[in-house]
């Protein structure tokens, strides 16, 4: 592992700035029946509400909002029955001061969620859904592109890897290339290495210990690790809602490589680890 400082960047929204040179906490808002950790729980608007405003309180700087399952074997979802769990929460959400952004691959999702104020396109599939890439560009909205092979239905078969870290780079690379040249902003992307997918124990540990190397790529990073099913292999097989402290360990462990952004379920826990890691940088 190497050390390495947060980029001197700006995330430019039509709406909002971030300054990425503090660490910013994605609270994450499933509302879905079946993701692995917290499914049905804020199923319905008000529950997503309040939960949402919660995790602003505890100190989340933006809101990821998803309507689709992509834990392994997970059932795809009808366009149509994403946005109909989705836009009532964004409707709702934007009349507070918050960021949000959108899990989904689907370009119609996206296109209506930027409609009732959402901001950020988060997208698992790095853009690969026809008319992503177009859509993404029209739109003009920073767009986070994950690292998966596969579909959530078969990922876990596609987890060989020459070195888990470079191939990872090099995937990323070819998706951010085909992004630019269709007319996404270079200034618009951030890279996620997409822990847990298509990606066994020991790589998504690997790729822990070499997340600095993810820095030469020259875009902001999002860490998206929060209770991965190798937290819990790693704490002898505990449930996903016991894995907070493995979490957040992860959370700072990817802060200290160079990720601006994290995606956490507890997002007071990791506000707080953030707190005390910036009180020690600062102490004289």
């Amino acid at each position: 592992m190497q050390l390495m400082p947060l980029p001197q960047r700006q995330l430019q929204g039509s709406r909002f700035t971030l300054d990425l040179s503090q660490p910013r906490v994605m609270g994450i808002l499933n509302v879905t029946p079946d993701s692995f950790s917290d499914g049905g729980q804020h199923h319905q608007k008000d529950q997503a509400v309040k939960h949402a405003l919660q995790m602003m309180a505890d100190g989340a700087t933006i809101i990821d909002i998803g309507g689709e399952s992509t834990r392994p074997n997970a059932s795809p979802v009808e366009v149509e029955e994403e946005i109909r769990r989705v836009i009532p929460v964004v409707e709702a959400l934007s009349k507070y001061d918050v960021v949000m952004s959108i899990d989904t691959s689907q370009p119609e999702v996206i296109r209506a969620a930027v409609d009732a104020g959402a901001h950020i396109w988060n997208d698992v599939r790095a853009l690969t859904r026809p008319l992503a890439l177009e859509t993404a560009a029209e739109l003009n909205i920073p767009v986070v592109l994950m690292h998966m092979r596969g579909e959530p239905t078969n990922m876990n078969q596609l987890d060989q890897y020459q070195d888990v870290t470079e191939d990872v780079i090099n995937e990323l690379q070819q998706r951010l290339s085909q992004a630019i040249a269709i007319g996404v902003k270079s200034e618009n992307i951030i890279i996620d290495p997409g822990f847990g997918f298509a990606k066994n124990a020991q790589q998504n540990f690997q790729l822990l210990n070499e997340f600095w190397k993810l820095n030469r790529m020259g875009y902001p990073i999002l860490s998206g690790l929060s209770r991965k099913r190798f937290i819990g292999e790693a704490l002898n097989g505990i449930p996903a809602q016991e894995r907070a402290v493995g979490s957040v360990m992860g959370h700072i462990l990817s802060i200290q490589q160079g990720a601006s952004i994290v995606r956490a379920h507890d997002v007071k826990a990791t506000v707080d680890a953030i707190k005390v890691w910036q009180a020690m940088l600062v102490a004289k």
